[in-house]
């Protein structure tokens, strides 16, 4: 039997696309992605003439994804598989994740997506919090979940990455595939490298990335591809307390780093003001 619910095959949500303001359905959806058209090496003979453009689209999503989200609460990027049943034990997590987020002040960032992005949505969204989703062009269309309150829809993968990044105090990653995976190994990137302020990377899901973990130790960090104290920059739990705790504590300790760094610069300047004023010359001697 049909799933159509009525609908002729590849109409209705299932068929449809969104780009902005404009609405795409049926025949009228592109074959191909623009992040797809925009790193083709094989179409070289119109870069000339299209990758300028390109470059003005590019701008305009980075636009609207800091005009959008500039008023944001302190918030937390959610990452899971879209392919994970509402029953599922990461589903199930995700939700409890994003009600304690929520409760915590966080907004709760995701994909925007089904699977553990609704999840995490939901739970945020019952909690009371602002639910956030940063859609992606596919040439499988997901379509935003219908717990997301803020919804920004991006073409290229490399302007919501940097939302995600920007505007999150903390990752936490819940099991998926390779998407989670990206999301996963470039977060830790740009703590390591020190690209990023220092944020907690959480990991939930113990018995599914234990295997990553013990390989990240036994091969990677034996052969000293990564130092000694690279794991630490990964928190693994399956305890939402835990995980929400971990994420405030840490973002404790860098705001009081931060103050301290901005006292000693205040007393730096207010030292160097004093040697200053000591090691001037004395005015002449009035003439009486």
């Amino acid at each position: 039997m049909s799933q159509s619910n009525g609908r002729p095959p590849g109409r209705g949500p299932s068929g449809e696309r969104h780009r902005g303001a404009v609405t795409l359905r049926n025949q009228a959806i592109p074959t191909s992605t623009a992040d797809q058209r925009l790193l083709d090496s094989r179409g070289r003979g119109d870069w000339k003439t299209k990758d300028a453009w390109r470059a003005l689209r590019i701008l305009s999503e980075f636009v609207e994804g800091f005009d959008t989200l500039a008023d944001l609460p302190p918030a937390v990027s959610v990452f899971g598989s879209a392919r994970s049943k509402p029953e599922s034990p990461e589903c199930r997590l995700a939700e409890e994740l994003g009600g304690a987020l929520a409760r915590a002040g966080y907004a709760v960032i995701t994909g925007g997506g089904p699977g553990v992005m609704e999840a995490a949505n939901r739970g945020a969204g019952e909690a009371g919090g602002l639910s956030v989703g940063l859609g992606i062009e596919l040439p499988f269309e997901q379509g935003l979940n219908d717990w997301v309150d803020l919804a920004i829809d991006f073409r290229y993968f490399f302007a919501r990455k940097t939302m995600f990044v920007k505007y999150a105090q903390a990752f936490v990653v819940l099991p998926g595939g390779f998407g989670t995976m990206d999301e996963l190994f470039e977060a830790l990137t740009l703590v390591q490298t020190g690209k990023v302020t220092r944020f907690p990377v959480v990991l939930m899901g113990v018995d599914y990335w234990r295997g990553l973990l013990d390989w990240l130790r036994d091969t990677m960090a034996a052969d000293g591809k990564i130092g000694p104290n690279d794991l630490e920059l990964i928190c693994l739990t399956d305890d939402v307390n835990e995980a929400v705790r971990h994420i405030v504590e840490a973002e404790a300790v860098l705001s009081a780093e931060q103050e301290a760094v901005r006292e000693d610069a205040v007393a730096r300047v207010a030292a160097d003001q004093r040697a200053a004023a000591e090691a001037a010359p004395e005015g002449p001697a009035e003439q009486g």
